[in-house]
C-alpha cells in the first residue's frame, strides 16, 4: 500500500510490479482519473490521501446524480426492473448472512447500477460508477466498521420497495437518506472520529429539493 503524500516514479513502479512501462502508465492514468494520484510532469506520481471533505464532495455529486435517477427509475419502473432489484437485495442479504464482504460489495454496486441504468443514460451510469470507485478504491468502507453489513443491506430495502411500487418521491427520499448516512459515517471514519460538517446534509437536501 502506498502512503498518502508519497512520490513515485512510473518507471520504478513498473519495476516493482514487474510489468512494462506502458501498462504501468495506463494504470497510473486510471488512478489519476479516480483522484487517487496526481501526475506531476517530470516529477512523478503523488499518492493522494482522502479527507472528510473529499468524502462529502464525492457524495454530494452522487446525491445530485443518484437521487433523480432513483425517482426516474420509480416513474418508469417495469416488473422486470422491480424483480431485478428484489433479487439484488436478496443477494445482498444472503452475502451478509455468510459474511462475504466481497460478494456483498459486488451486489451493492450492481443494485445501484440497475437504478442508474433505468435512466437510459449511459454517461450517467459511467459517472456514478466512477464516483463510487473514487472512494472504494481508497479502501474506505463503512461495512463492519461504522455499521454492520446487514444494516447496509437493509438501508436499500426502502429504495427497492419504492421503485417497485412506482413511488418516485419515496424512491428519491430513500436514496437520499442512504447516501447521506453513508457519507456522514465515512467522513467521520476518515476523520478519525471527528464530526463532519454539520450543515452539509441540509445544504445537500436543498440542492436536490428533497426533504
Amino acid at each position: 500500500r502506498l502512503a498518502a503524500g508519497s512520490r513515485h516514479s512510473i518507471y520504478r513502479l513498473a519495476e516493482e510490479l514487474d510489468v512494462s512501462r506502458t501498462p504501468a502508465r495506463e494504470a497510473v492514468l486510471r488512478l489519476a482519473d479516480l483522484g487517487l494520484v496526481v501526475v506531476e510532469k517530470n516529477r512523478g506520481v503523488v499518492v493522494v490521501g482522502v479527507s472528510p471533505q473529499d468524502v462529502l464532495d464525492v457524495f454530494e455529486l452522487r446525491v445530485l446524480l443518484e437521487v433523480p435517477a432513483a425517482a426516474r427509475a420509480a416513474r418508469e419502473a417495469t416488473p422486470e426492473l422491480a424483480e431485478r432489484l428484489r433479487v439484488g437485495l436478496d443477494a445482498m442479504r444472503a452475502a451478509a448472512d455468510v459474511g462475504d464482504e466481497q460478494a456483498f460489495t459486488e451486489h451493492d454496486r450492481a443494485l445501484h447500477g440497475f437504478v442508474a441504468a433505468a435512466s437510459g443514460n449511459v454517461r450517467l451510469e459511467e459517472e456514478i460508477r466512477r464516483l463510487r470507485g473514487s472512494i472504494q478504491a481508497r479502501g474506505v468502507s463503512t461495512i463492519d466498521t461504522s455499521r454492520s453489513i446487514h444494516a447496509v443491506a437493509e438501508e436499500h430495502a426502502p429504495l427497492v420497495d419504492a421503485i417497485a411500487r412506482g413511488d418516485a418521491s419515496a424512491a428519491a427520499r430513500a436514496m437520499l437518506e442512504h447516501l447521506l448516512h453513508t457519507a456522514e459515517l465515512l467522513a467521520r471514519q476518515v476523520g478519525g472520529g471527528a464530526e463532519p460538517d454539520a450543515g452539509w446534509p441540509d445544504r445537500v437536501r436543498v440542492l436536490v429539493g428533497v426533504e
